[in-house]
């Protein structure tokens, strides 16, 4: 095994870049300390992008990565913490500065406009508890509420049992924007959120109005028209669904905490903004 302190070139297509590591590692915080050698982050990082990208167990991490109970020890610490939420949210709002609208100017860091949506998942028995089925979907596992931008860049996530409606969903995912400071920050330029026909109905349009004063407009799909159809704004949200599952880990949900199966999410998005910036 190559020396931890000394990574080696990229050796896996998850893997970081030079220019790309160097922006993550200003957030992480110091190794941990006690009698072996540290650990270099960078190699921890790696293999959890491993994991992410691969979809293999964590137990399965290749040997050339820190035992793999070092690397999950990591990842949950993190969790827990908060750290990849905030690092998703600084990002976010560094990737939106550097892109340009149509006419030139520069986003501002916070947007005013937002797509809300949810995905069913499977999930394994190892899951724990936080499993339900969906009717509509007839899947039985988890479902991701997630709110996005106009550049499809993740502003919350929450992750339930699938048999949550789209409406109880969507108050969930909202309440807790509310409640959580660095979240809060990142939607409180938000005025309009788009939504599909899931969401509609008075009670919840009024209940969003009276939580944030957003105005909550649905895009419903023409019933008269045939066959696949892209429909306006709600297809930024789709691609964000397609570029999370591109990740095998995010095909089914294996986490037995909703809370590491968030944090999947934030990191399977970390290399999109990387490149971004």
């Amino acid at each position: 095994m190559p020396s931890q302190n000394k990574p080696a070139a990229k050796r896996y297509p998850s893997e970081l870049n030079e220019r790309q590591w160097k922006k993550l590692n200003a957030y992480l915080p110091p190794p941990k300390g006690g009698g072996r050698p540290a650990t270099d982050l960078r190699w921890v990082v790696n293999a959890i992008l491993y994991v992410v990208k691969s979809g293999c167990t964590w137990r399965m991490l290749p040997n050339d990565y820190p035992h793999w109970a070092t690397v999950y020890g990591y990842f949950n610490a993190w969790s827990k913490s908060g750290l990849w939420l905030a690092i998703n949210a600084d990002l976010v709002k560094r990737v939106r500065r550097r892109n340009k609208k149509k006419n030139g100017k520069r986003r501002k860091k916070r947007p005013s406009a937002a797509i809300i949506d949810s995905q069913s998942v499977k999930a394994t028995f190892g899951a724990g508890s936080e499993r339900g089925y969906d009717a509509g979907k007839r899947i039985k596992g988890r479902k991701r509420f997630i709110l996005v931008d106009v550049l499809g860049l993740l502003l919350g996530v929450r992750v339930v049992a699938a048999s949550v409606w789209e409406k109880e969903g969507a108050k969930g995912l909202l309440t807790y924007l509310s409640e959580h400071g660095v979240l809060k920050k990142v939607v409180r330029r938000v005025e309009l959120v788009w939504a599909d026909g899931g969401y509609q109905g008075p009670d919840l349009t009024e209940w969003v109005a009276q939580l944030w004063g957003w105005v909550w407009q649905i895009v419903k799909r023409n019933d008269d028209q045939k066959g696949f159809v892209v429909l306006p704004k709600r297809w930024i949200v789709e691609r964000t669904f397609a570029w999370l599952t591109a990740n095998r880990r995010l095909v089914r949900d294996y986490e037995k905490d909703p809370k590491n199966s968030e944090s999947m999410l934030y990191i399977a998005m970390l290399p999109i903004m990387l490149n971004r910036l």
